[in-house]
């Protein structure tokens, strides 16, 4: 091929060429001329048509995405023996008639990101072969009729669309696999009906067979803000229909649940601490499609930029990162207190500000996607660009501020008409009416019977079984089968009314049917003054779990300086708060039978949150272990020693690490986690857990962590300053190829797994860069897509365009050192000064197998069995 940057060749006897990234406006003669052409790869180009196509008569596969297509291309039609066609992320409006009836060996259509409305009829003459449609993110707002003659589809997206409805007919086959549908304002079947699966809309619809379904009209409507605003105030206020002020003391800890009605609208009340030590669980209540109240103390804000980072745009940064879609109303209270000008003015404020922050999130995001699209290799960072594209399109809505005095009941009547006002919107709120079968309803308003029931225990847990059978005995509810009773508690518990945790093996046989009773097991041990708990521990309370008074003031002493408690330390605390609510009949329950028997139900709900790390103190060497045989099972010896627990949120800045690491050099590796807007609160405490949980030596701090792997130490700090949030993580220069192997492998995997925790969050921007070696140099190079198939460069020197000092890409990137006697691959590239840009990771793999052995302990102190994990990593380097 002529054309530069082409790649022609044959793979498993495909004769195939890619140009992929050359800025084409017209298909390169070289191409059109060439009619055995089989496979053919123009993406990312400025094609507006394909003048010619029709020539290359063998072709089975074109990929023409990502380029500037507005009108379909006809010539398409000539090429019958088609099997894989993508037009993905072009402007094309309209597919004309006549096409696909001439494509019956197609197998694979992406039309996502385009502007569709419909689709053509003649699609159904593809009924016999095509196995994969994507439509997602286009203009549909009612689903294309062709695509239910598809008898062979076995995977179909239309995410981000405007559909309504999905039709019955559409899950009658048996060819189906897979549906994605999420981001349209769904009524029938509802999303939360869409989130199970093939099967369970099936289910749903075979329901509605045997009666018509019924209206739900429900909102979940969260409120948040900082401590003392008034959220239960006005929450009480709304639910009672007449002021109620909530004194300081009576202040929620936790989460506080209630429903409320008003007209046909059933609302459920999400009331949110304020409390920063509370927010470590905030962020698994807070879901998407839900209105968010967020309450401001007006007679505590100041006109400052301190205070209006503190009592709004903390939780407005928040809900960017969490629920990047959802719709915010503020509410100004304590007006009471305030002068009417002085509520005017704090309100344009608020206002002026929330907007500032709108429009720099939107500048940003443009900006990271400009510098990734202007690099000299932009196809190096296809997956972060296309993750920032998406954020780009998603955006929260902010509604007036209201002003309201909590104590005048004409306000809360305004208040709550306000807020009727807005839920009534459909272009706000799409989702808020939902289609269900009766059997929904009835199996929903047993279970509020039976929660509310004088014979249910006030923690509401319920086993599964019992649950049905309790259900089963209903006239009405006779024939309910276990696998309708799953579907249906997933449905609630994705709207918020119960909590089922299917996915945690030690509770999914347990349904919280009060889920108030969940946010009491996290606060038992993630609240406010949790210190002042545990010195208020009675004396009969430390006798029942074989204790003194001499333990609780150790344990109290280990927490402020290690932030851990030991077993017996976490059941007496637990056992104090509970006794004290009356609760004591589940305490066995839910902290496990006996000091050493069973971690019960809240350590499995800590564990699977990240709040909390295990860690085992055992002795060097145990007599009692097994004989180790090669080549057969080696069952570690469970010793009696007492575990501990490390709760990260409470841990303090010590030297410790400091210490330890031994300080900063010029010659580290050296890379940084770059976070926008900022990282979020409980992330780092979230990492230690899951990194420490991987490897057992290590040593941590509030926002340090040194981590030991086979003798080699990793350092991570965390650097949370607004415009400037980054974890950086460095370990020091090793010698050799297996050396560097090992350090890069390591590096790769503490990213690994903070792209993983950042899925959490889809409003969250990580971007990894290296810095420059050069001391003073602003330079960064911002590491490739890393998507598990490729390797991040091939290149052995980098030249920094800044500077201009050579380094081996060995120091800057993941790669191993070529042998001395190979020559270079390639010659070197440049990189040049970047601005501050975030992004997230291709899909990537992290395989560790974890397994106890007896080393010598490293760095010159005594340690426990070190855990070892052997880290399998795609992809290698």
């Amino acid at each position: 091929m002529a054309q530069p940057g082409a790649c022609p060749g044959q793979e498993d006897g495909v004769r195939q060429v890619t140009l992929s990234m050359q800025r084409l406006r017209v298909l390169p003669p070289a191409v059109l001329g060439d009619p055995a052409l089989e496979s053919l790869d123009l993406d990312r180009n400025k094609l507006r048509s394909i003048a010619g196509i029709s020539k290359l008569c063998n072709l089975k596969k074109l990929i023409l995405s990502k380029n500037e297509i507005v009108d379909f291309p006809d010539e398409i039609q000539s090429l019958v023996r088609l099997e894989k066609l993508e037009l993905n992320q072009n402007q094309i409006r309209v597919i004309p008639e006549g096409v696909f009836c001439h494509l019956p060996r197609l197998k694979h259509l992406r039309l996502n990101n385009n502007r569709l409305s419909a689709l053509p009829r003649d699609l159904a003459a593809c009924r016999g072969s095509l196995q994969y449609l994507n439509i997602s993110n286009n203009l549909f707002r009612t689903f294309p009729q062709p695509v239910l003659q598809l008898a062979c589809l076995q995977e179909l997206h239309v995410q981000n669309n405007a559909l309504r409805q999905l039709p019955r007919e559409l899950f009658q086959g048996q060819s189906l696999k897979m549906v994605k549908a999420s981001g349209n304002p769904l009524r029938e079947p509802p999303s939360e009906v869409c989130a199970g699966g093939i099967q369970q809309i099936q289910n749903y619809f075979s329901q509605l067979q045997h009666s018509s379904g019924q209206e739900d009209k429900r909102v979940k409507t969260m409120f948040l803000g900082a401590s003392l605003a008034g959220k239960s105030t006005i929450c009480q206020s709304l639910k009672q229909g007449q002021t109620k002020l909530v004194p300081k003391e009576e202040r929620t800890v936790g989460i506080e649940i209630s429903e409320f009605q008003i007209e046909d609208f059933t609302f459920l009340f999400w009331d949110f601490a304020g409390q920063l030590e509370y927010y470590m669980t905030h962020h698994v209540f807070i879901t998407p499609q839900a209105l968010v109240i967020l309450v401001i103390n007006l007679h505590m804000y100041q006109i400052t930029d301190q205070s209006f980072k503190e009592l709004v745009g903390f939780w407005i940064n928040n809900l960017f990162m969490r629920v990047p879609n959802s719709v915010v109303l503020p509410v100004g209270t304590h007006v009471d207190c305030c002068r009417e000008e002085e509520v005017e003015e704090k309100r344009r404020d608020i206002m002026a500000k929330i907007a500032a922050m709108l429009v720099e999130r939107k500048s940003n995001l443009a900006h990271f996607i400009d510098n990734l699209e202007g690099s000299e290799e932009p196809k190096f960072y296809v997956d972060q660009w296309e993750r920032l594209k998406e954020m780009e399109s998603h955006t929260l809505t902010i509604l007036h501020l209201v002003a309201v005095n909590c104590t005048d009941h004409s306000d809360i009547k305004k208040l709550e008409a306000t807020i009727l006002e807005h839920v009534k919107k459909e272009e706000l709120f799409p989702e808020v009416v939902r289609v269900l079968p009766p059997i929904y309803r009835q199996v929903e308003a047993a279970i509020v019977a039976i929660a509310q029931s004088e014979e249910m225990a006030g923690h509401g847990m319920m086993d599964f079984q019992y649950l049905l059978s309790k259900l089963s005995q209903r006239e009405s509810l006779a024939s309910l089968g276990r696998e309708l009773l799953q579907d249906i508690l997933r449905y609630l518990h994705r709207i918020g009314l119960l909590v089922w945790y299917e996915e945690i093996k030690h509770l999914e046989s347990t349904v919280f049917l009060q889920p108030t009773f969940l946010i009491t097991m996290f606060k038992l041990l993630v609240r406010y003054r949790l210190v002042q708990q545990l010195e208020s521990i009675s004396v009969d309370t430390l006798i029942g779990e074989h204790a003194t008074i001499r333990d609780r003031s150790n344990w109290v002493w280990t927490f402020k300086s290690k932030a851990m408690l030991c077993h017996r330390a976490v059941r007496a605390l637990v056992k104090h708060q509970l006794f004290s609510e009356g609760m004591q009949d589940v305490f066995e329950e839910i902290m496990g039978h006996g000091p050493h028997r069973g971690r019960g139900k809240l350590f499995s709900l800590l564990k699977h949150f990240e709040l909390c790390l295990e860690v085992r103190h055992t002795k060097a060497l145990n007599p009692q272990a097994s004989e180790f045989v090669p080549g057969k099972p080696w069952e570690t010896t469970q010793g009696c020693d007492e575990s501990w627990y490390l709760f990260p949120t409470y841990l303090n800045q010590t030297q410790e690490v400091s210490e330890v690491w031994g300080g900063d050099h010029p010659e580290d590796l050296h890379i940084r986690a770059y976070f926008s807007p900022e990282i979020p609160e409980g992330f780092f405490q979230r990492f230690l857990v899951k990194a420490c949980s991987f490897y057992s030596t290590h040593w941590v701090a509030k926002v340090t962590c040194l981590l030991v792997c086979n003798g080699k130490a990793l350092l991570i700090k965390e650097n949370n300053q607004r415009a400037y949030s980054y974890l950086e993580l460095r370990c020091r220069k090793p010698a050799g190829r297996t050396g560097f192997q090992f350090a890069w492998d390591f590096l790769v995997a503490a990213v690994f797994i903070v792209q993983k925790l950042a899925e959490a969050w889809p409003g969250l921007h990580v971007c990894v860069k290296t810095p420059c070696r050069t001391a003073g140099c602003p330079a960064e190079l911002i590491w490739p897509d890393m998507d598990g198939t490729n390797t991040t460069t091939k290149e052995d020197v980098k030249t920094c365009g800044t500077c201009g000092h050579r380094f081996g890409a060995e120091l800057l990137l993941p790669k191993v050192p070529r042998p001395p006697e190979q020559p270079p691959a390639q010659p070197s590239a440049h990189y040049y000064v970047t601005s501050y840009g975030t992004t997230t990771f291709g899909s990537s793999s992290i395989q560790v197998n974890q397994q106890v052995r007896r080393l010598p302990p490293p760095w010159g102190r005594p340690q426990g069995p070190m855990l070892v994990a052997k880290l399998v990593l795609s992809p290698r380097f």
